[in-house]
């Protein structure tokens, strides 16, 4: 196929509201031209001064996505991969704490000569640095490069990013910048109609500032017709065609089907003078598919301290998605704080559910009552899945119950502990800043012949991502496995645990590492897809009894 010569660029920017869905729009764009064989990468500029969200709480934040080289970023780059099927690296999330430590980094060197550091040009020029700079990884030049610019038009913190593209699109050349503007258009009960003029505030605002969008993708929870179309373009000076559907769906997979169904995959391709092949969304439709038309269905428990924001789980719920379609079943969440299990015991809570996944976190709230929860799951039988922090808190339960070390806990959160099963990682001992300092990124992990997981994954040695910096103490390895723990995934060189099992138990493994991701809608994690099929088959048994 006929290549072009120079790489293209997408901005896509939101205006009237935050939370439209900007980076699953980003995401289902980049499937679309990929779908028609075009190499794809995706930018996340974030306002936020922090150096990354990694220190930051997840009510503020939500997840934090660790990439495969260790990258602590945005968690729409979780959909960025999940949608289009690669991994993302550092070089794919810069936010405002970055590019002015770059900047200020090279001033304190002082590779500016002695000049005054402004926003303009020093600011925005490391800004477009950054995005030129995703468009080559190794041999391979990307096609298309889409930059999503976090929070919405009007924010102060964002002016600098939207500057930089600005300019960036007068260097580039109209041929090769295109700017996609996600605005909202809601319907007014009272009036019985959809109201424009948020929509139009918006796009004044943008353009006030320089950038005149091509196409205006209108998040709305009706159908857009012609006549409100034409008003938009008119106002907002873009082609009706231009003005495209982006409805409120029950699955954002069914997202990309429906912007391609509006010709948003032609549109782009035909205003960047892109050549392409055919577009070929089959195996993305037959996903959505099953998706729709499970066969079965269960339900399984999230037992967690962040429940009230599922964006802390984000990609532990996509996850389920997938692992769901690969069973041809609807995997229901039931999301339990682990405080309400400690104070009111844990046997209501499992009346419905036929799984427990305990998922990761920080700090001492909650702890006691995932422990319970886990407890309860393993001495009735009850398939169980933990991750990261539930590993930990499986092998403290085990610990306590099974080995009879009364006590026993993680020095995390009891530093004098009698019995510190789990401790932290001696690498970690002597550090002390909080950023970018734990065990980040994928590690490969070395899996025991025989054992659940070997047989999820069907091959020896495996690599996940990591993101902590506590593990299994080594000195209660032997006490833990002459009572039935087996140490089923090892580091290489046998010195740290990565994964357990508990032999007098059905399905009962856990991870120290993240599996949800690497999970992608195309393919599921395998220990995410043998625990929906485990929990699956206890539901049947149950039913039976």
């Amino acid at each position: 196929m006929p290549r072009p010569n120079r790489t293209k660029y997408i901005f896509i920017t939101g205006g009237v509201v935050s939370s439209l869905g900007k980076g699953i729009a980003a995401a289902s764009l980049g499937l679309l031209l990929k779908s028609r064989g075009l190499k794809v990468t995706i930018l996340k500029l974030d306002p936020y001064i922090n150096v990354d969200p990694g220190t930051m709480s997840p009510f503020q934040h939500g997840e934090v996505y660790v990439t495969e080289d260790g990258a602590e970023t945005d968690l729409d780059l979780g959909h960025y991969e999940r949608f289009i099927q690669q991994d993302m690296s550092y070089l794919n999330n810069s936010t405002t704490g970055q590019v002015y430590d770059t900047v200020i980094s090279r001033e304190r060197r002082g590779d500016y000569l002695g000049a005054t550091i402004q926003v303009i040009p020093h600011i925005t020029d490391e800004i477009k640095r950054r995005i030129r700079g995703v468009a080559k990884e190794g041999s391979v030049r990307y096609d298309v490069v889409i930059t999503e610019i976090g929070g919405t038009v009007g924010d102060i913190e964002g002016l600098p990013f939207l500057e930089a593209i600005r300019q960036f699109g007068l260097e580039v050349g109209d041929d090769n910048a295109l700017y996609i503007h996600l605005t909202l258009v809601p319907f007014i009960k009272a009036a019985n109609e959809l109201k424009t003029k948020p929509t139009q505030h918006s796009v004044r605002e943008l353009r006030e500032i320089g950038i005149q969008p091509d196409i205006l993708l209108c998040r709305t929870g009706r159908r857009l017709t012609r006549e409100v179309k034409e008003k938009i373009g008119l106002f907002c000076n873009v082609s009706t065609d231009s003005v495209i559907d982006a409805r409120d769906v029950d699955s954002i997979y069914v997202v990309p089907l429906n912007l391609e169904k509006a010709g948003l995959g032609e549109i782009v391709t035909q205003k960047l003078n892109l050549k392409t092949l055919s577009v070929d969304l089959n195996r993305w439709g037959a996903m959505v598919e099953k998706i729709k038309n499970p066969s079965s269905g269960v339900t399984i428990g999230i037992c967690g301290k962040y429940v009230e924001l599922r964006d802390a789980y984000k990609s532990i719920i996509e996850s389920f998605t997938h692992a769901g379609v690969e069973n041809r079943a609807r995997v229901t969440l039931k999301w339990i704080e682990a405080e309400d299990v400690l104070e009111n015991g844990p046997d209501k809570f499992f009346e419905d559910i036929r799984g427990l996944l305990v998922p990761g976190g920080f700090g001492e709230r909650g702890i006691e009552g995932k422990i319970e929860a886990i407890r309860y799951a393993r001495e009735n039988h009850i398939p169980f899945f933990g991750i990261c922090l539930g590993l930990q808190c499986a092998v403290i339960e085990f610990a306590r119950n099974v080995c009879g070390l009364k006590g026993a806990n993680s020095r995390e959160f009891s530093p004098k502990c009698k019995y510190p099963v789990i401790d932290l990682m001696p690498d970690q001992k002597k550090i002390t800043e909080k950023g970018g300092t734990m065990r980040l990124g994928a590690y490969p992990c070395h899996l025991k012949k025989g054992t659940l997981v070997f047989r999820a994954y069907g091959k020896e040695r495996i690599s996940e991502r990591h993101r902590h910096r506590y593990e299994v103490n080594n000195a209660f390895r032997s006490t833990l496995e002459d009572r039935g723990m087996v140490f089923s995934g090892l580091s290489p060189d046998g010195r740290l645990v990565e994964m357990i099992e508990i032999l007098a138990h059905p399905w009962f493994v856990a991870g120290q590492f993240h599996p949800e991701l690497k999970s992608r809608a195309l393919q599921a994690h395998p220990l995410f897809r043998e625990f929906v099929k485990a929990a699956l088959k206890y539901k049947e048994s149950s039913s039976c009894r």
